[in-house]
């Protein structure tokens, strides 16, 4: 009777050793998904997605517009007016270039729109042979976009009085020819790729089962590879030298013939992936269903999705520490630049392992850079 109950005694503490050792972690194994990951795609597509589109389609025919008008008049007020929008238009296409998906990636939306650094070879070659095709030739994406009207706009001369002379000049007529190339093509994709979201809604938000081909999968891969590679190696890690042996390439900072505003463009950026992750409808401060709901639902609690946003805020804190020309940072403290991508890259792990691996999707994305 006694070795019988000292038995029963041994059991239940070998079981309450064994309930106290298991963590959070272990339970969390065991969560079903039963989350409704439609409502994300609905979120994403309906008060991110189109509005984000709602806003930039206008931008590029206004900015279009405006280079139209300066080519019939060349005037100081004229230019002043392009580079203005075309400021205003490059902030809002930091908030759409991480959707490559769908007719953006069909037709190499990104590419033709932000291949940076803009090769000058390239575009003066097209202008003094007049033989390019901007829409089906590859060579000629780093050739257009806004890394090409950066330089027609801001690197042909030192001062904007200096530029307006430049393009005065009847010689030069072919650089107004090809201004105005670089804008429609800009504002034809946009329209094709605008007009595609709007289309295809509908079936984009119900494919929302986890697999490698659902719309949900594959916009959060491209979400992470826009965080990994457009955020943090093309903004930071390149120009800063991180993967060509801390040889510094400031050429390759991101609107580099008017570098005053890589700052600008850098933090519109980590708010756009931020709004994103969090659900943010577009120029509003409400949220819905996002990847940060559906990550606080698997986990049973808020701790890897807080820590996921302390660093897009560490991130952001490091960017506002930076000149407003990135060329300049380089130059004067580069290690800064480095303080801002080895952050993002605690971002990078965060999101790609952490993350992915709790809501049981792939990469499907090659990467070579050793993360």
């Amino acid at each position: 009777m006694n070795i019988k109950k000292t038995s029963c005694i041994y059991l239940l503490i070998a079981f309450l050793i064994a309930l106290s050792c298991s963590d959070s972690s272990d339970s969390n194994e065991n969560v079903v998904d039963n989350f409704d990951r439609q409502t994300i795609l609905e979120n994403v597509t309906d008060n991110i997605i189109l509005p984000a589109f709602d806003d930039f389609n206008p931008k590029i025919a206004q900015l279009k517009e405006s280079i139209t008008q300066f080519s019939i008049s060349t005037t100081l007020a004229n230019l002043e007016t392009v580079q203005e929008l075309w400021v205003d238009a490059y902030k809002s296409w930091q908030h759409l270039e991480m959707f490559n998906i769908a007719k953006a990636e069909e037709l190499y939306f990104l590419q033709k729109m932000n291949t940076y650094p803009t090769s000058v070879s390239r575009i003066e070659n097209n202008i003094n042979t007049n033989n390019y095709n901007l829409d089906s030739n590859n060579n000629n994406w780093s050739a257009q976009g806004f890394p090409a009207l950066d330089y027609l706009l801001f690197g042909l001369a030192d001062t904007n009085s200096e530029t307006l002379i430049f393009y005065q000049n009847d010689e030069n007529l072919a650089y107004l020819n090809y201004l105005q190339a670089v804008a429609s093509q800009m504002l034809q994709v946009t329209d094709m790729v605008h007009q595609d979201w709007i289309l295809i809604r509908d079936v984009f938000v119900t494919s929302s089962e986890n697999s490698a081909t659902s719309s949900l999968n594959m916009l959060t891969n491209d979400f992470i590879y826009y965080f990994e590679k457009g955020l943090r190696t093309n903004k930071f890690g390149i120009p800063a030298g991180v993967f060509s042996g801390n040889n510094t390439r400031a050429a390759n900072v991101e609107a580099y013939y008017n570098s005053t505003i890589s700052k600008t463009l850098a933090l519109e950026a980590i708010e756009a992936v931020e709004g994103f992750f969090i659900g943010q409808t577009y120029n509003s401060t409400s949220t819905g269903e996002s990847l940060k709901s559906y990550l606080d639902y698997m986990t049973d609690n808020t701790t890897l999705s807080s820590t996921v946003l302390m660093k897009f805020s560490d991130s952001k804190l490091l960017i506002n520490t930076l000149d407003d020309n990135f060329v300049n940072q380089i130059v004067l403290n580069n290690e800064l630049m480095i303080d801002v991508f080895n952050k993002l890259q605690e971002g990078v792990v965060l999101l790609k392992t952490d993350m992915l691996s709790v809501l049981s999707i792939s990469v499907d994305y090659i990467d070579a850079d050793g993360d």
